[in-house]
């Protein structure tokens, strides 16, 4: 039997979603004005004062809080610093309420930003953002940064590189991405079904969540994977890439437990899950160019679906590819910062 038949399905936006959006739509409008201080203020009204955040790697448990260790960091480092969503979206799960948003901060990248050295050219750099939603203050928040696409696009990248399109991904075909709804119930619950459904099929041998899959798919994964069109050229990573990692998943069946998803939940045509960790496994192949370790590694992961006629068609993924690393013993960011001038 597949593990993952037992999965908690996933909930759908509410009533209380909606407002939840409007209010974080609200404080992403702070981001036009181009200010930090706009910014700040934004957060400080969004932001519950005992809020709980953790990014990407090499930031992780972000202390001084979401706006002073994420976006103020980001945006010294990015002169002229712009963030675009392509995706705003929510839901509900297991009880609680959630937001969420993906896209670019970009800018004149001129000063290091966690150790990377700057181009002093214009950077982009992709984020994935899950808020978590009490009385209409933000209370947790994890922050996905796709440091590892950048270093990829800066030409400083150590490893072995991915056989996937690597660079700067585009928003949803249909520009429709900003759910500002509230979106039908009766869809949201289709796509929510639909996509936990493919998900239940993944680590299967005979590949049954391809049905699942618009011909003309297309997975914009993380940097150091790589993207990938059309359900064959996206099964000849994906196979590969489960079986690096011995009993890829939950680890329930290896007694282990507290990885799985914070939150997901389907809002009109547009899905989303978030884990921190969603999945875990023993490395026992090489995985971008290091040799299988037989370490255990916990990825963070998330992603954001959009379905249309039945079948999903786009998916944005982000996998904390220097954190997986550094379980692995490598140090990505101490790799570049070694590497000749």
């Amino acid at each position: 039997m597949n593990t993952r038949a037992n999965r908690p399905a996933m909930g759908i936006a509410t009533e209380t979603t909606f407002e939840n959006k409007r209010l974080y739509r609200q404080f992403l409008e702070s981001f036009t004005a181009g200010s930090g201080k706009a910014i700040e203020q934004a957060a400080g009204k969004i932001f519950s004062t005992t809020a709980r955040t953790e990014a990407s790697h090499p930031i992780n448990a972000a202390d001084d809080g979401y706006f002073r260790e994420v976006i103020a960091t980001i945006a010294e480092a990015f002169e002229g610093f712009t963030r675009q969503d392509y995706v705003v979206t929510g839901g509900e799960y297991l009880g609680t309420e959630w937001v969420t948003s993906t896209g670019y901060f970009h800018g004149l990248f001129t000063r290091p930003l966690c150790g990377i050295p700057p181009s002093n050219k214009l950077a982009f750099l992709r984020f994935g953002e899950f808020h978590r939603m009490e009385d209409g203050k933000i209370v947790e928040s994890y922050v996905f940064l796709g440091f590892a696409e950048l270093i990829i696009a800066l030409g400083l990248w150590p490893l072995a590189l991915s056989q996937g399109y690597e660079g700067v991904v585009p928003g949803p075909a249909t520009h429709d991405g900003n759910v500002i709804g509230p979106s039908d119930p009766v869809q949201s619950r289709h796509t929510a079904d639909l996509v936990e459904d493919m998900l239940k099929q993944l680590t299967t041998k005979d590949q049954t969540w391809r049905p699942y899959w618009d011909a003309r798919m297309v997975w914009y994964g993380p940097g150091g994977l790589g993207s990938y069109a059309t359900v064959d050229d996206f099964a000849n990573f994906q196979s590969p890439f489960e079986d690096t990692f011995e009993g890829w998943g939950d680890g329930k069946d290896a007694g282990i437990t507290g990885v799985g998803s914070n939150c997901k939940a389907g809002d009109g045509d547009y899905a989303f899950l978030c884990g921190w960790p969603q999945i875990t496994g023993v490395q026992v192949k090489p995985f971008l160019g290091i040799e299988a370790t037989g370490k255990r590694v916990y990825m963070r992961d998330c992603d954001w679906w959009r379905c249309a006629d039945g079948k999903i068609i786009e998916n944005w993924c982000m996998l904390d590819i220097p954190h997986v690393l550094m379980q692995l013993g490598y140090d990505l960011f101490a790799e570049i910062l070694d590497q000749p001038k």
